[in-house]
């Protein structure tokens, strides 16, 4: 399939909030979407072509009262003029991580300064997981320095820009699609570590034979589950293997997955909002292999 062939599905979310329009694609989350815009009234979701199916669609929505939705094809380019309308303005992680638009003014301060395509590619630091991942990796700027890294559904390529930046001595970017792909590699080269980082079309059956000291997963929940025990045989011993993309609900079903594997959480789940407040918190793991 052309990765170019996508589908946008929009969701009406009445009476509209932006909760409301989260707790919509929590139901939906299970499906093979690539990535959601929240656009009043409605929750866009992108998905390939050749990956829809609306019984599917129709299935997950029934459980939320079934709200009405419309779909229609779109173009790689038409689908890039929808993020550019939502704006790509410039993100700080903890104050040392800095991700901007390519072309747009430079920050100052900070360690580590990230120039972005998005293109079509998931990852400009705006969505909470992406930025939970920046968060986390530079807790584990000792193993990444010198060490060997993978970054397994790269999207724009911003993790495994960051793990080059901080002097990883490999660094490998994995994803199913091929789009991705070469934004991953455009954006490795505007950053001017495209030498440092090899950049590859595939999934997670890529990581046998490797192995890693930093496994980087922001993907979803499902395929988080699928791959573990491959991640879990690439990793180094004392490595660590950074997931997001899910739910905090969702962490202690992979926690006990993780757990049966030998993979130990050494930290508290990593979320931005208070779940207590937001059932629907995004979340992140830090696990490390047992020595």
């Amino acid at each position: 399939m052309n990765s170019r062939e996508y589908i946008e599905v929009s969701i009406r979310v009445q009476p509209f909030s932006e909760e409301a329009a989260e707790i919509v694609e929590a139901f939906v989350a299970d499906l093979p979407f690539d990535s959601f815009v929240v656009e009043d009234p409605y929750l866009k979701c992108y998905i390939q072509a050749a990956l829809f199916q609306p019984a599917a669609l129709d299935e997950a929505l029934s459980a939320c009262g079934s709200p009405s939705w419309t779909s229609k094809a779109v173009q790689g380019e038409n689908w890039n003029r929808t993020w550019e309308q939502e704006g790509f303005t410039p993100i700080s992680v903890d104050g040392k991580v800095w991700v901007a638009p390519a072309g747009g003014p430079k920050a100052r301060g900070g360690r580590f300064h990230i120039a972005l395509l998005p293109e079509m590619a998931f990852g400009t630091g705006h969505h909470q997981t992406t930025w939970l991942m920046l968060y986390a990796m530079l807790g584990c700027e000792g193993l990444i320095r010198g060490g060997r890294v993978v970054d397994l559904g790269c999207g724009t390529g911003v993790l495994a820009i960051l793990a080059a930046k901080m002097r990883a001595a490999q660094v490998d970017a994995i994803d199913i699609d091929e789009v991705a792909v070469q934004s991953a590699r455009e954006n490795a080269r505007l950053n001017r570590v495209g030498s440092r980082i090899a950049v590859s079309c595939g999934d997670a059956s890529a990581l046998d034979g490797g192995r890693y000291d930093v496994i980087l997963a922001n993907i979803h929940r499902n395929i988080i589950l699928d791959a573990l025990p491959r991640m879990k045989a690439a990793l180094a011993s004392g490595g660590v293997v950074l997931l997001s993309g899910f739910y905090y609900a969702d962490a202690e079903a992979i926690l006990e997955e993780a757990r049966g594997l030998g993979l130990a959480s050494e930290a508290d789940i990593l979320t931005r909002e208070d779940p207590d407040e937001n059932p629907q918190a995004w979340a992140c793991l830090v696990l490390q292999s047992q020595k």
